[in-house]
């Protein structure tokens, strides 16, 4: 009888101990992996700007729409003029374009995109600011994932061709403004201003 008993507490201590290698480990850590970040971005308010800058700034017409995932950018403008061919603006956005923004000249055409998601993915990955086209965008729902402000007149799913044709950093004039290279740009929900010198933001 006494070693029948002794059988089983031996088996059952077995048994138990069996079903504790099988327990997780509680205490144990899982390191999830750790996206890259873009450093913290400056917001602007173009009508606070306005207010405090009127005299050093010019404001473009009311014209654009606002895409992608800042809903305000600024910085240094590289100028691009185009018509619905959006070569350049890919071998631009190949560039570090940190402190920078991108102002396409693309002729108001609503005809094709001059925007579309592999760019502005482009774009974003290397570092711009945002992008002000005088021209349309297109993958809307995917731009808007981005982390990059974009301003253009319009939608539409027809792609733009990619021949590279066109001119970077020269003068382009559209919506009452003449816009240079190296000028200062800012631009949010409420519109887009200009400034041939940084303005103090602070």
């Amino acid at each position: 009888m006494n070693c029948a008993v002794s059988h089983c507490k031996a088996l059952a201590c077995r048994i138990l101990f069996a079903e504790g290698d099988a327990k997780p480990n509680l205490g144990a850590t899982t390191i999830q992996p750790q996206l890259p970040k873009r450093s913290l971005t400056m917001e602007y308010n173009t009508s606070e700007l306005c207010d405090m800058y009127l005299d050093q700034v010019d404001v473009l017409e009311p014209m654009m729409s606002s895409y992608g995932g800042r809903s305000s950018f600024g910085g240094q403008v590289t100028t691009i003029k185009c018509f619905e061919d959006n070569g350049l603006i890919r071998e631009v956005a190949e560039q570090d374009g940190e402190g920078r923004v991108m102002l396409v000249d693309g002729g108001g055409s609503l005809r094709r995109a001059l925007i579309d998601a592999d760019i502005a993915a482009m774009a974003a990955e290397n570092n711009w600011e945002g992008i002000v086209v005088y021209g349309c965008v297109r993958d809307v729902d995917t731009i808007d994932e981005l982390d990059i402000g974009i301003q253009a007149l319009a939608s539409i799913p027809v792609g733009a061709d990619s021949q590279s044709i066109g001119e970077v950093d020269v003068p382009v004039n559209f919506g009452g403004v003449t816009f240079l290279p190296e000028d200062h740009l800012y631009a949010d929900s409420t519109g887009v201003i200009l400034s041939q010198e940084a303005i103090d933001i602070e």
